[in-house]
This record gives C-alpha cells, structure tokens and sequence, in this order.
C-alpha cells in the first residue's frame, strides 16, 4: 500500500508561515528552512516583549509620578504610601496621566494626602 501525505495541510503549513516572513530581508523571505527559523524567533520575540512592554510602562509611570510628587515636596514612596493610607485607589497608569496632563488634579490628589 502507498504511503499516504497529506500535502494539502503540508502546503498550507508552509504558505502560512512564508506569509507570515513576508517583508523579511534576504532569504528569510522565501527560503523555507530560513524563514521557519526567522518567523520562530519573531514569534518568541513577540511573546517575551509583551511582557517586557508591561514592565517598560509601569516603571515610564513610576517616574513621572516620582517626578510629580517631587514638585510638591513628598517622594514616591512617601506619596504612595499616603495614598494607600488614605484609601484613594487610583493605579499608576491614572496617576501617571494625571500628573503629566493635569497637574492641578495630580496637585490637589497631593494636598489631600499630605
């Protein structure tokens, strides 16, 4: 009895990948040894900086809320800690915004706490 493939799922295996190569340089475009590699380490890239991208916005934040707090005389420690004391439940990301976009609310956030 023949040997039974199916190349119908092989090829569309291949096509989705090379299409996901599309745009690389060299060989990575349209060779497929190469571009499996390429499209693999992409891939895991991509996975590793969705992670990275949380932790880059969260410490963007922290400084411009270290920055906000300064002007008005408390450090970041200082200033979060009164925060949770004082149970206001803003997170960072809201802090961050306000005290770059709005300092007259980020300064009246700081006048309630100190």
């Amino acid at each position: 009895m023949p040997r039974s493939v199916n190349s119908v799922a092989s090829r569309a295996r291949r096509k989705k990948v090379m299409k996901q190569a599309k745009g690389y340089f060299g060989r990575r475009k349209n060779v497929w040894t190469v571009a499996k590699n390429a499209v693999e380490k992409a891939m895991l890239y991509a996975y590793r900086d969705r992670r990275n991208k949380k932790r880059s916005f969260r410490a963007l934040w922290i400084t411009r809320i270290n920055a906000g707090a300064r002007m008005h005389g408390m450090s970041y420690s200082q200033f979060m800690g009164k925060l949770k004391s004082n149970n206001i439940s803003l997170n960072r990301k809201v802090l961050a915004d306000l005290a770059m976009n709005h300092p007259d609310a980020f300064k009246a956030i700081v006048e309630k706490v100190k």
